[in-house]
Formats: structure tokens, sequence, C-alpha cells
């Protein structure tokens, strides 16, 4: 598929499919929308009333035009309240607008929606991903492939003309977020450790990053009894692995970007019960996913900025090697860890990981992680929650945020709050209280960031995975964190 920016007026495009969007409440036509309905014989005012269309945000009515007219297909989608309109908006309507297409079998397709604020380049840029991420299909693991259908061949972006450069840059991002959908879509005896570590080894070649993959033997070298206190159950040997991206010149920034990689989560001897979503827990490396999701991204983007993505990559299992609970483990920081739940484990492979960013040199690290159900109870599935004592990283990640359609809420770091987590034989345990379990697992993290001017943590838990079709997202993984990612260090 090509998606193609284009000065073409409406009136005088030709093809299968034309879409066209409408703000909710004032669907009226006027300019040229009145005239398009004029030269298609009314069809689009009988459309509107005939499906009773209000202009919902992301819903769609379609209509076959009548023979010899300049389109086969008529498409309106709802763009919801004028007041409301932002880039999310025109992203959410493309992917409306891209599955309506295909379902009317369009080989060619052109989308006509209003500019966000004159705002030339970053409209183009949101239409051309709500496309490309609502069409996108991961059918790795058919047996055979389906029966081919008629898919959409080229998408005119009409009004838009001149922008191929935005065009191009939401191509490069949609690849990382579609490498981080692969990952966390794949099973977990496809998705490996080792696998994740030839993952990065591609990065680094086609992108010329420096990468180094620290083996079982290295990390102890380091000291991370954390990360290797929940690796030692697993058959697969952990890979903890640093990619770096360096530029030409001096950097303006050095950035970390670490996520939380247990490519299986079985909870340990803590082990998952009946109800607790074990069979999905191949999505425990969804931080560590959108880690290397954004990498792709950046070693594509070449930004003036050194950033490091690093992941310490294991699985959680049960065997006669296992942590138990009650064991006491030892960070890379010398800080000790009462293990009273081995199904908390994600925090104590970012705690050697947090230790091993902090000691670069670095002016920021940002974390994220599939960490806490208490998150996904407190925020959803939609939103994710930040944790920082910075105020400038909180504006900087929730400006990235919203450009990214990638919704982030602050949450408190209640510091009293750690007193749930103090050890009578060790520094801490690694679980608090039931009630604010995001927030003691946040403060649990803070512990292993000491240089490091500024830190933020992101719990994921709730938007690394859809169970229905929404947005740009299809059912599966979102690669939630991509985008807000590539912004952040993009700015």
């Amino acid at each position: 598929m090509e998606v193609r920016t284009s000065n073409t007026p409406i009136l005088q495009w030709t093809g299968d499919g034309l879409a066209i969007g409408l703000f909710e409440d004032a669907v009226e036509l006027t300019g040229d929308l009145a005239t398009l309905d004029e030269k298609l014989a009314g069809s689009i005012k009988e459309l509107i009333a005939e499906e009773e269309f209000k202009g919902k945000a992301g819903s769609t009515i379609s209509t076959r035009v009548a023979g010899g007219s300049q389109v086969r297909k008529l498409i309106v989608v709802g763009l919801g309240k004028a007041e409301d309109f932002n880039l999310d908006s025109l992203r959410n309507a493309a992917a409306s607008i891209a599955r309506s297409g295909k379902k009317q079998n369009c080989k060619t397709l052109a989308i006509s929606l209003p500019v966000y604020h004159n705002q030339l380049a970053d409209t183009a840029q949101a239409i051309a991903e709500g496309v490309e991420l609502a069409l996108y299909e991961d059918t790795r693991f058919k047996s055979e492939p389906e029966e081919k259908k008629i898919t959409i061949e080229t998408v005119d972006l009409l009004g838009l003309g001149g922008q191929e450069a935005a065009i191009a840059r939401a191509a490069q991002i949609c690849s990382g977020v579609i490498l981080a959908r692969q990952l966390v879509d794949g099973p977990a005896n496809e998705v490996t450790p080792i696998t994740m570590a030839q993952t990065a080894q591609t990065l680094a070649t086609d992108y010329g990053f420096q990468l180094e993959i620290l083996e079982q033997e290295d990390c102890e070298k380091l000291g991370m009894g954390a990360f290797l206190g929940v690796a030692k159950a697993s058959d697969l040997p952990p890979k903890f692995i640093h990619l770096t991206y360096k530029p030409q010149g001096t950097p303006k920034r050095k950035l970390a970007i670490i996520g939380k990689g247990l490519t299986f989560d079985s909870g340990g001897l803590n082990i998952k019960g009946a109800g607790s979503g074990i069979e999905t827990m191949k999505i425990d490396m969804g931080g560590s996913a959108a880690t290397l999701g954004a990498a792709k991204t950046i070693g594509q983007l070449k930004p003036d900025v050194e950033v490091h993505f690093i992941s310490a990559v294991t699985e959680n299992m049960i065997s006669g090697h296992a942590m138990h609970p009650g064991d006491i483990l030892k960070a890379s920081n010398g800080k000790t860890i009462e293990v009273n739940n081995t199904d908390a484990e994600g925090r104590l492979t970012l705690a050697d990981a947090l230790v091993f960013a902090d000691k670069l040199g670095l002016d920021a690290i940002v974390d994220l992680a599939t960490l806490t159900g208490a998150c996904v109870v407190a925020l959803g599935n939609d939103i994710a929650g930040m944790f920082t004592p910075n105020d400038d990283l909180a504006k900087e990640l929730a400006a990235a945020g919203d450009k990214a359609g990638e919704k982030l809420w602050r949450m408190p770091m209640e510091d009293k709050y750690f007193e749930g987590l103090k050890s009578g034989i060790a520094d801490m345990k690694n679980t608090g209280p039931r009630p604010g379990g995001s927030i003691t697992a946040a403060l649990f993290l803070k512990q292993f960031v000491k240089d490091t001017p500024a830190w933020a943590h992101l719990d994921v838990a709730g938007p690394v995975w859809a169970d229905k079709e929404s947005g740009v997202n299809n059912t599966g993984a979102t690669g939630f964190g991509v985008r807000t990612l590539v912004n952040w260090v993009m700015s």
C-alpha cells in the first residue's frame, strides 16, 4: 500500500472510494462538499438522512454511487465535536476510513479531512499513521494464507500535496509500532530472551547502533542479583540488552529508555492461578517491545540526541532453581530485597537495569513496564500511569503522549507509602500492601536511581493490549508507548 499526498481537488479526484469527514451536530454540507453532493446527484445528503448520521467520532457510513460517477463508493466518517478536534481525531478517523475502504473492496482510496490548526505536516502524518496502523494484520502464524482479498493499493490525502516528508516520518514511526506489536503478539515459544537479543542485533546492524549483550556471567560480575534471581528458574539464558544510538557531533541530550522484558511470567512459585490471565503473559515484555520499537524509529529519524535502549530480558518460571518467597536478593547497587512475592518480578529486573543506566551519565531516564494490575484498576485499559518526582519531565512526557494520542495520567508518589515496603531483615520487600500497589511499585523503582537528574516510570499494564478494535488499534498488541517515546526523544 502506498500513501500519497495530493493537491487534486475533491471535485476532480477519480477512483474507487472517496472519504470525507463531518463534525458532530454539524453535518450540513457546505462549500466543495455541497458542490460534490450536487455532482453526485444528492447521494451524500441522502446517505446522511437514511443512516441518521450524527457525526459521532469514529462512526462511518458508506454507499455505492450511481454508475458513471467519478467514484464507486462514498465513505463518510464522524469527527466528533469540533471543540474536541485534535491530531488523534484525525488519526482515528483515518483508521475508520481505512477499515471501511477495505470492506468496500477499494483498491484506490482518497481521504479528505480538515487540517488541524493549519498544521499541514502534522495533519498528513496523523492521517497516514491512522491508515497504516489500522490496516496492519499479523498473519505470521497462519499455516495457510487466507484467500486473497482485494486490498487497498493507494491512498491519496487530498489537500495535502507537498507533505511527502510527513508521510515518510509516519511510515518510520509505524515501523517501530509494528515491531513492538509483533514482539508482544508473538507467543512465548517464539519470542524468548534469545530472540529478543537477536532482534536487538538486527536493529544494530540495520541502523548503526552500538550493541552490548550482557550474558549471565557478565551480569554476575556486575552484581545483578535482583535480575538473576528472577532468571535462574528458566531453562533459557537471560539477556541484558544495551543498544546505543549516538548522533554525529555533540548530542543535545543523553537519555535512556528502559523496558521490562519478561518474555513469559508464570508468577514463579507464587504461580498465577485460575482466572489470573496466565495464558496472556507473553505480553509481559510490552515495555521491552516498545523500547526496541522506539529504537527502530529513532534509528531512522536520527535525532541529535544520544539514546540508550536497555532491557533485562528473561522468563519468570518454576523449577528447582526458582527463587523462593522469603529469599533475599542483592541488587547491583548493594540494596537488599526480601522477596515476599515471586510474581512481583518485573520490578526486580528493572532494579538492576536502572542501576546500570544510572551510571551512564544521563540527563533523563524513562522506564516503562507492564508492572501492576493495580494501575489497571486505577486507570483502566486505555491509560498508562506516569510516576515521576520531576515536574519538567512530566510535562515533556505528557506533551509527547498527547501528540501521539497515547494517554498518560500522572500519579502521586507518596513517599510515606514506602513504609509498606520496609523489611525487618532486608532493606526492603518487593511488594507492599494491596492499597496503592502501583504507587509502592514506583517507589520501589525510585530506590535504584541516584545520580540521574530526571527519571519517570510508565506503568503500561493496561494499554499494551486491546481486546477489541478501537481507533488505530486492532485486537491484540497495540505497540503502546512507541509514539510517545519517539516524540519525547525528538522534542
